[in-house]
């Protein structure tokens, strides 16, 4: 007789009952049915397949696109006690994983799509019960979705060729024209959309100033937690790593052009460690099942919100307070309008990335609650203010600065359209040079117009120009030049309104509200926090001899709620979520002898 879905729940994860969705679609998915599951990140996506692996007969075929997503999904899953493999480029034992698969004594295997598709694996698992396929991060296989993969698009031959046998895709990014794309390139008819809400991070955003300043600050402020910073390109990665190391902190860099035994080294490290900043460029964190980065940092934009959303979501998974800051500037939006521009996509394609590029812009500049704009381009309807946002937190004055936008684009055509922002504001601020007395600029009528404006608030409006494509920079000499919306302003068919950026947003996560948490995690007196630092120590140490990342043995939830409730016997901790049968039998006398003893 099969155990039901809520007896592997409890038995082999620990958890006590399903989150949000999540039971809806291991129900179908258990019954047979096809599945399109759209979760936020943190939300469980995982168990909507490995529940109903445990469940039906056979073994589940999981399709992932980065070997570190494997490898991390099965340590988890052998910690839980669950017979899981993976078979990959780097695999050392792919000869004995085919011959556990053979016999029967697999219960999920990864796989990448590059292997799904090969014949001879097709043939192979033609010839075994099959309780499942999922095919995890769906959206690669859209086109429209932001980390499009043609290899995916072979998946749905290989669903076709398995009659009967339920397919779950998963994904935590993907906006309404790439779900029902995805639904369309893999056959699937039934879609569950989650909510796209992490109530528990903190969405800060900042113009670029002083770069070094700011995301040293920001890290600083983080007290050593563990945490991620993306950077745009691979030098970026070296040297924001150099500056977080000069100021003592606990740094390293992941990017593509790495040699990569050092590449794997570093990432191994941060998986493992708790206080570890890794600086990367997109190509890290995909993989990264890690639950405690408390922080996620971006250096310049992603490349759309998606981008944005996935990466932010690498921070409290856990459900803990996180926060994701942003430094961006003008530059950032010219690099990504010069990759549209510049693509080989077709012009549909091109005006589907711009529209996406409008709207990371107005995520940007919002005054409002960042969620209302972040929830609104997945489709969802606009919450009230969250009270958890940098908007929220300190709302943010917002001035009409047309008459200052009608200045500095005629002060561009004035100078001939050839010159950098400095040399024009200096002009508009009537501040004499060699270059204003040499090409004849004090004479001009824009001369010393913008002697109101600080030289800070002007740059301000340069970047708003350049956001909104009033303004243009030539790549190579930096001259500024009127772009396609400049010309409603300069006749006041549009009004310009800016945001007033204080001096400093930065904000530390430690000041995050923390959400409403069950009565097993609420907040811990001062002895339960000396206890539950006893046991994060012993934590680590067991790690250590296991060759594991701490939080595969408990997360730091589990480890709260025992030094809250103090169980005194192995029953009374295995009633504590995360705490599966497995856990208990390999680490739970080593915990309880910790909490008896105190």
């Amino acid at each position: 007789m099969m155990p039901s879905p809520h007896d592997v729940l409890h038995q082999i994860f620990g958890f006590s009952a399903f989150r949000g969705q999540q039971q809806p679609i291991i129900e179908r998915v258990c019954a047979g049915g096809d599945v399109l599951a759209i979760m936020p990140t943190g939300a469980g996506k995982s168990l909507c397949y490995q529940v109903p692996a445990l469940v039906r007969p056979g073994f589940a075929l999981v399709i992932s696109p980065l070997i570190a997503l494997m490898e991390d999904q099965v340590r988890a899953l052998r910690a839980n006690g669950v017979r899981a493999a993976t078979l990959n480029s780097q695999s050392q034992d792919s000869g004995a994983t085919l011959d556990a698969l053979r016999d029967g004594q697999l219960d999920l295997l990864y796989v990448a799509p590059e292997r799904a598709a090969a014949e001879g694996f097709r043939a192979l698992i033609g010839r075994i019960e099959v309780a499942l396929v999922a095919i995890d991060e769906a959206h690669c296989v859209s086109q429209w979705g932001h980390d499009f993969r043609p290899e995916y698009r072979r998946l749905k031959s290989l669903c076709d060729a398995l009659p009967g046998v339920p397919r779950v895709a998963l994904t935590a990014t993907a906006d309404i024209e790439t779900r029902a794309d995805i639904c369309a390139q893999l056959g699937i008819d039934h879609m569950v959309v989650a909510g796209f809400d992490r109530p528990n991070i903190r969405y800060q955003v900042s113009a670029k100033t002083d770069a070094r300043r700011q995301l040293v600050s920001f890290v600083q402020a983080q007290g050593g937690q563990s945490g991620i910073l993306y950077t745009p390109t691979r030098a970026d990665t070296e040297r924001v790593r150099d500056w977080l190391k000069d100021a003592g902190l606990n740094a390293r860099a992941y990017h593509a052009g790495m040699d990569p035994t050092d590449r794997r080294a570093n990432q191994a490290a941060f998986v493992r460690a708790e206080d570890m900043v890794m600086v990367a460029t997109i190509a890290f964190g995909m993989g990264i099942d890690k639950p405690d980065v408390r922080f996620v940092g971006h250096l310049g934009l992603p490349k759309s919100i998606e981008s944005y959303y996935q990466e932010t979501g690498r921070a409290g998974r856990d459900g803990d307070p996180a926060v994701a800051q942003l430094v961006w500037g003008a530059d950032d939006i010219q690099r990504l309008r010069g990759f549209i521009d510049q693509s080989d996509g077709s012009e549909e394609h091109k005006v589907r990335e711009r529209a996406r590029l409008q709207a990371l812009v107005g995520f940007l500049e919002t005054a409002e609650c960042r969620r209302q704009p972040l929830l609104r381009y997945f489709g969802e309807p606009a919450p009230p203010p969250c009270g958890n946002c940098d908007n929220c937190l300190s709302p943010p004055a917002v001035d009409d600065m047309t008459e200052a936008a009608q200045k500095f684009l005629s002060a561009v055509v004035r100078t001939g359209q050839r010159f950098g922002a400095g040399h024009v504001i200096d002009v508009l601020a009537g501040k004499s040079n060699d270059r204003s007395s040499r090409f004849g600029h004090e004479s001009l009528s824009v001369w010393g117009i913008g002697k109101s404006l600080s030289t800070a608030r002007w740059r301000d409006v340069v970047r708003h120009l350049e956001t909104i494509d009033a303004l243009h920079r030539d790549p190579e000499h930096r001259g500024l030049a009127l772009g396609p919306s400049a010309r409603a302003l300069l006749r006041g068919e549009t009004r310009l309104s800016m945001r007033r950026e204080t001096a400093d947003p930065l904000k530390p996560s430690r000041t995050t509200p923390a959400r409403k948490r069950d009565a097993e995690t609420e907040a811990l007196t001062d002895a339960d926090q000396q206890l539950f630092e006893k046991l994060r120590s012993l934590r680590r140490e067991l790690a250590v001899e296991a060759g594991l990342p701490p939080y595969v043995v408990f997360h730091d939830s589990t480890l709260r709620a025992m030094a809250s409730r103090r169980p005194h016997s192995l029953d009374a901790m295995a009633g504590i979520s995360g705490v599966g049968a497995g856990k208990l039998a390999a680490w739970g006398p080593a915990f309880l002898a910790a909490i008896v003893g105190e």
